[in-house]
């Protein structure tokens, strides 16, 4: 097996990226690949099954690392405050 002497660049994963910067990071991958985020988003949650995400940008890596009920709370929470002034 040969062994690579190139310089691999290493991105260290953010573990305290919030719900809501994980949400929109995956929307902004599907969006630039010419998906329909939301219409993915919805199969996603809806199924489970992570190929509705993109792996461009780790979009697939980012949205397993939610539990899916905690990205249903947090559109949620961004609906109802968005609606009713209260935060």
């Amino acid at each position: 097996m040969a062994v690579s002497q190139d310089t691999m660049k290493f991105t260290p994963i953010n573990e305290h990226e919030s719900a809501q910067e994980i949400i929109m990071r995956v929307y902004e991958a599907l969006e630039a690949k010419g998906y329909d985020p939301i219409t993915q988003l919805v199969g996603y949650l809806l199924s489970g099954d992570p190929t509705y995400i993109t792996s461009y940008q780790s979009a697939r890596s980012l949205i397993c690392r939610l539990e899916r009920d905690e990205i249903m709370e947090e559109l949620a929470r961004f609906y109802v405050e968005g609606h009713s002034g209260r935060k």
